[in-house]
This record gives C-alpha cells, sequence and structure tokens, in this order.
C-alpha cells in the first residue's frame, strides 16, 4: 500500500472529474439552442456533442478515486464512518445554507421567483425540495445522497476487498460490466437480478482494482489509447445517430461506454509522466483545483446559472468556452479566498 500522502495523477484526475462535471452542466444549459441543427455537424453542435459526450466522465472519476484511496484500509465501520461523513456532509449543509439564503433572499427583495410564497409551509417545502436537487441551482444535490449512500456500503466491500484476491475483483467487475450494458447502455432488463452489482459501486471497485493492478495489458500505452479513444468515438456517433431535430441523445453515466472511457482515462493518468516543475505554475493550479473540487461542486452550479443568465448569446463554441473559463475562474477564487480564513476552511469542502 502506498503511503498517506498526495499522489498527483489522482489530484490530475480530481481536477479532470470537476472540469468535466462543469462542461456536462455547460452541456445542459446551452443544448437546447442547437435544436433543428443536429444533422448539419456545424461547429456549435460538434462543440456541444463533445462536452455532452465523451466528458460526461466528471461523477464516475469521482467514484473511482474514492475506491482508490478509501478501500483496502485498516479501518473498521465505526472509525472509517466518523472520519469519511462529515467530509461530505458539513460542506453539503454549509453551501446549501449559503445558496439558500442566495436564493430566498433574492427572490423576496428582488422578485426572481425562485420561490413563490414565503409562508412557513412553503420555504420549508422549498428548502427540503432544494435540499434533495430538485430546485433550480441546486441540481448537483443528488451526487451528496449518491455518495452517502455508497460510503454506507463501503466499509462492507473493504472487508471484503482486504481478504479478496485481484482475480476475485475482476470476477465482480466483469458481472458490473454486464449490468452497465444491459441496465444503463441498451436499456434491456438482463433476465438474471445483478442489482448487488449495479451502479456507482462498481466505480468504486474499478478504482481500486485500476490502483493496484499490474496487468501487462494495463500499461499497454496503444491498449489504454484504444480503451479511451474508442468508446468516445462511439459516443459521439451514437449522438450523431439518435439526435432528432428535438432529441439531443447523450450517454448515461453508468454506461458500458462511459465505464470504459473512464478506465481508460484513469489509467492514461496512471501511467503518464507529468514533466511539469514541482513548484510551477501548471502543478499548483492543478493541486489547487483537486483540493477545492468538492466544495466547487456543490456551488459552481449557481455560479454557471448566474453568468448564464447575464451573459449575451455568442455563438455556441466561443460561448461554451467563456461559461467554461468565468465558472472555473470565479469557483477557484471563491474557495482560495474563504480557504484562508480561520475554521471556515474547515467546512467549504477544500481538501
Amino acid at each position: 500500500m502506498e503511503k498517506s500522502k498526495r499522489i498527483f495523477y489522482f489530484d490530475a484526475l480530481r481536477a479532470l472529474a470537476i472540469v468535466c462535471v462543469m462542461l456536462t452542466h455547460i452541456y445542459s444549459l446551452t443544448y437546447y439552442n442547437l435544436r433543428g441543427q443536429y444533422a448539419i455537424l456545424s461547429s456549435g453542435w460538434i462543440a456541444t456533442q463533445i462536452i455532452g459526450n465523451p466528458f460526461r466522465l466528471g461523477v464516475v472519476l469521482f467514484l473511482m478515486l474514492s475506491g482508490a484511496l478509501l478501500l483496502g484500509r485498516d479501518e473498521d465501520i465505526r472509525t472509517f464512518l466518523k472520519k469519511r461523513i462529515p467530509r461530505i456532509a458539513i460542506p453539503f449543509i454549509f453551501w446549501n445554507a449559503v445558496l439558500l439564503t442566495v436564493f430566498i433572499t433574492s427572490s423576496y427583495f428582488f422578485n426572481l421567483n425562485y420561490i413563490q410564497s414565503f409562508d412557513f409551509q412553503s420555504i420549508v417545502n422549498y428548502i427540503y425540495t432544494s435540499l434533495l436537487g430538485k430546485n433550480t441551482g441546486f441540481g448537483p444535490n443528488w451526487y451528496f445522497w449518491m455518495i452517502l449512500g455508497t460510503y454506507l456500503i463501503l466499509p462492507i466491500f473493504n472487508k471484503w476487498i482486504k481478504h479478496s484476491s485481484l482475480r476475485e475483483v475482476e470476477y465482480f467487475l466483469v458481472i458490473w460490466l454486464v449490468t452497465a450494458l444491459f441496465d444503463f447502455t441498451i436499456m434491456k432488463e438482463f433476465p438474471i437480478m445483478l442489482t448487488y452489482f449495479s451502479g456507482p459501486i462498481g466505480f468504486i471497485v474499478l478504482g481500486y482494482y485500476l490502483r493496484y493492478t499490474d496487468r501487462p495489458i494495463l500499461k499497454n500505452k496503444k491498449f489504454i489509447l484504444l480503451l479511451t479513444l474508442v468508446p468516445a468515438l462511439i459516443l459521439l456517433i451514437n449522438s450523431y445517430v439518435l439526435s432528432s431535430p428535438t432529441h439531443m441523445e447523450y450517454p448515461h453515466r453508468y454506461s458500458l461506454w462511459i465505464s470504459l472511457e473512464v478506465a481508460g482515462v484513469f489509467l492514461l493518468f496512471k501511467n503518464a509522466k507529468f514533466n511539469i516543475s514541482e513548484n510551477g505554475i501548471v502543478k499548483r493550479a492543478i493541486t489547487a483545483i483537486a483540493q477545492y473540487s468538492y466544495g466547487i461542486y456543490l456551488f459552481h452550479y449557481s455560479i454557471l446559472l448566474l453568468i448564464v443568465r447575464n451573459l449575451q448569446n455568442y455563438n455556441q463554441p466561443i460561448y461554451i468556452c467563456i461559461l467554461f473559463t468565468l465558472t472555473l475562474i470565479s469557483s477557484v477564487l471563491i474557495m482560495s479566498i474563504l480557504n484562508r480564513i480561520p475554521y471556515l476552511n474547515q467546512v467549504i469542502g477544500a481538501k
């Protein structure tokens, strides 16, 4: 086992993950501009489909990093839950308190209509549905509930992992890929119930496996490139074939193609030789984005909504670049400032 210290390729993957999340959210806010252009293959269509399909990796990359970092440890259930749950719950509570205050007060004083009524029952219902991710600006909250459920089962999987060979882990992953194919790709019910192998937990196990496996094929650069690029190309082709004037096709985040692509990306970073200066601006920027990634995840969508609301709609590729750049820079700056404030730096989601 590696020592408990910062591993740069993990930081690079975490930075990539939050970038992918941002691009996916930009896609969700801009793709409707292109309805009716899907068959033209305009620059706008290409730019939007690239960020909306091959870059739909953010959430599953976070899951894989959790598995790579947390599985295989010598921790009992109580120790694990005591250490891990507060790390995701406290920033979730903090940022939702901030955003709820902003959205409710702005609705009251500036008539922005995020909340329609200000009686006690309506406010309580707004807070409750916002926490569940059902209101404007709070969509990313679904991730907290998903990762919380995953963390609750993680100590059980950790016990299994510690007493299993990598070959036995491969057995689990093969069945998990079958569920990815049927449940989330072709959307057909498999005759055998494989619920226990399905969904987010597979990415947790995959992250652990890819970190520790020494299979030669998973170190082969040509294979890794194929594993990364072929699924990404299939996703783009699939989008073109299945889109229509009123529908833009995009994959489920747990689909087979996303699963294969994200495995390739993980291996690509694991086997990369990062020839960058130890104290250079590139490494410092990547490390900062990685350290702030969870906090950024929790509030960046509201920043993005604010920018979209006030920014003129340029042609699609330029518009996407502007949205991404402004959202990333402003999110990192906010986290950087708050991280310098004593006590507050412990609750904002900085690692």
